[in-house]
């Protein structure tokens, strides 16, 4: 398993960022996997995968280039820098583009465990790949970002209230599969068998992404590092087709779709996130479900949060079978 050292330094400044170009990278990723995790992904790739598919055939330098990137184990380092707080998308992609061609090369070569092909042998590598970053952002991921970000910054909410009521631990993990807290300052990273690293002193932060199973870990030595994780599930797939027909036959679908996302704690401006739907129309789904004891509500520092009841978990479950 790979693990960093942390210190307690470090971990007090540890924050939750932002970033376009990592949703953008994301992104990528899924186009090329071109396998859904839920509906939502599925209708996006629907839209994007055959334009993106054309625009590599007829560039197979640069399709090789993404191919190499990405790796069986590693993902080249140059693809994806660390946030630097927060920034947009044009200030992200820069970094990309300003790599020099040697350090692309080499961690090309690291992400391929093997020689570089002749075709790779080029300067223009960096130039290439945030060409192809700029396009996937303004071409599949722009459009949609605004709905992206409320669902990311719900997410954060999520995230910084686990924080608040069960520590680092307990929010680290549930950050994603392979990454934990081992305790004696040491945070695993993923499951890989890669040398621990010593970040005391470095700057950390996290940074979530919508696709379902992508994540990946960054760096720039010795200064800052970045562990990317995805959105809990009920934030990275909702829509009507999780909510059962018969249950929105009863309760009205706006108000099952409620219901059905507070499988785990959620507060009333998360809701509105994710559902789309006005702080009004959520408020009135909210208390028609607290009045008929459907849902809960507890507190987690300053934030309002709501779940299921037993009685609403038992609505949901028997409306699935």
């Amino acid at each position: 398993m790979g693990w960093w050292q942390i210190n307690a330094d470090t971990l007090a400044r540890t924050r939750f960022v932002l970033s376009p170009l990592a949703e953008t990278f994301a992104g990528v990723k899924l186009l090329h996997a071109g396998t859904a995790a839920h509906p939502g992904e599925r209708a996006w790739l629907d839209a994007h995968l055959p334009g993106y598919r054309r625009r590599l055939a007829g560039d197979p330098v640069t399709s090789l280039l993404m191919r190499s990137g990405l790796g069986r184990n590693w993902i080249a380092d140059f693809l994806t820098p660390p946030p630097r707080g927060e920034a947009d998308f044009e200030e992200e992609v820069a970094r990309v583009r300003e790599a020099s061609g040697a350090d692309a090369r080499a961690h090309l070569t690291v992400s391929l465990a093997g020689p570089l092909p002749a075709a790779l042998r080029r300067d223009d590598l960096p130039e290439r790949a945030a060409d192809l970053l700029t396009h996937v952002w303004t071409e599949a991921v722009r459009p949609y970002w605004n709905r992206r970000r409320r669902v990311l910054e719900a997410d954060v909410v999520a995230r910084t209230a686990q924080l608040s009521q069960g520590g680092w631990a307990a929010a680290l993990d549930a950050l994603r599969p392979g990454t934990r807290w081992l305790g004696d300052n040491r945070l695993q990273v993923n499951l890989h068998e890669y040398p621990p690293r010593e970040i005391s002193g470095a700057e950390l932060v996290f940074v979530p992404v919508t696709p379902r199973n992508h994540g990946w870990v960054s760096w720039e030595e010795p200064d800052r590092y970045a562990v990317v994780f995805p959105c809990s599930g009920a934030l990275a797939a909702t829509g009507p087709d999780l909510v059962p027909e018969s249950l929105g036959a009863l309760l009205g679908p706006a108000r099952a779709g409620v219901l059905v996302l507070l499988d785990s704690p959620m507060s009333t401006t998360q809701l509105v996130a994710v559902t789309g739907q006005g702080l009004g129309s959520v408020g009135r789904h909210l208390k028609v479900l607290l009045d008929a004891r459907l849902v809960r509500r507890g507190r987690a520092g300053r934030s309002v949060l709501y779940s299921r009841t037993p009685a609403g978990e038992v609505l949901v479950k028997a409306q699935e079978g």
